[in-house]
């Protein structure tokens, strides 16, 4: 069996940076995030994560602040050490953002690195063509919350190699979630057929055809979704949802386009969840 990946870097110390940071922690690999903006917020991010698991029984056994001390914060991908194993970056869904961030993640990391995106549907070979090996590249898309999530979306772009598929597969199933393997296309298989099944269900908000508690609840019952879609885009960020729809119908074609509700909410602010407002009230919801 492959080993676990003994140092880990994190580009982005944003809520999905701060959760593939916890996991890769608690598994024992010696995690570095590199986050620019607020670089005390993201180790706060971790220490709060973790302390939630430890609270829920998630960690079995494990000390929270051992767990923590494996992870460091410095302010930028420069900052990086040389000697990794892994590489994700998981900073926000701009193509140009990325590619810059990867390009900068390849010149500090050692010759046999993995770099991997936590991109939820940008194109995995137009994001490598900034590398100058591209080989080692593949897209590692986690879901949120990371640490309670079971799956993490493999996608593999033509260049990248064998090697570097089975290694990841490896690490995926020794974070204790499981994996599914899809070549790059645009939306992947995950946020293609939520966003499609999201923009059905705030169509229909729009149209006026049921209430979304409704709406989450018939797919709930009527087909054993955990989580009903409007609920969902609730939690994801209406923003995110928003840009992925807009990429998914330049690619894909006018059965992506946004519909006028979404954007009119996202332009008022209700981004969902994270701004105590979406298509439900969030303002009491604890964090």
């Amino acid at each position: 069996m492959t080993t676990i990946p003994r140092a880990v870097a994190v580009i982005g110390g944003g809520r999905m940076g701060a959760g593939i940071a916890q996991v890769f922690a608690t598994l024992g690999s010696a995690v570095t995030i590199a986050e620019s903006h607020d670089p005390q917020a993201a180790h706060t991010r971790v220490a709060d994560g973790l302390s939630r698991a430890h609270e829920r029984g998630k960690l079995g056994g494990a000390d929270p602040a051992e767990i923590l001390g494996r992870v460091t914060v410095v302010p930028s991908v420069d900052a990086l050490a040389g000697d990794l194993d892994l590489v994700v970056e998981a900073v926000p869904e701009d193509p140009a953002l990325k590619a810059e961030v990867l390009a900068a993640a390849e010149k500090v990391a050692g010759g046999a690195t993995v770099l991997a995106s936590n991109t939820s549907s940008l194109s995995i070979t137009e994001l490598g063509a900034v590398l100058s090996d591209p080989s080692r590249f593949v897209g590692m898309h986690f879901f949120n919350p990371v640490p309670a999530s079971s799956l993490v979306e493999i996608v593999r772009a033509p260049a990248t190699t064998d090697d570097t598929v089975t290694t990841v597969r490896s690490w995926v199933t020794q974070l204790g979630k499981s994996e599914v393997l899809v070549n790059d296309a645009p939306g992947f298989a995950t946020s293609r057929l939520g966003v499609c099944l999201g923009l059905e269900a705030i169509r229909m908000v729009e149209e006026g055809v049921a209430a979304p508690a409704d709406i989450d609840r018939a797919m709930e019952l009527g087909y054993r979704h955990p989580m009903g879609p409007l609920r969902s885009t609730d939690l994801v960020g209406l923003d995110v949802r928003l840009a992925i729809a807009e990429h998914l119908a330049e690619t894909l074609g006018d059965r992506f386009a946004p519909p006028k509700l979404l954007r009119d909410k996202v332009s008022r602010g209700e981004l969902g969840r994270k701004a105590g407002r979406g298509f439900y009230d969030w303002k009491d919801a604890s964090s």
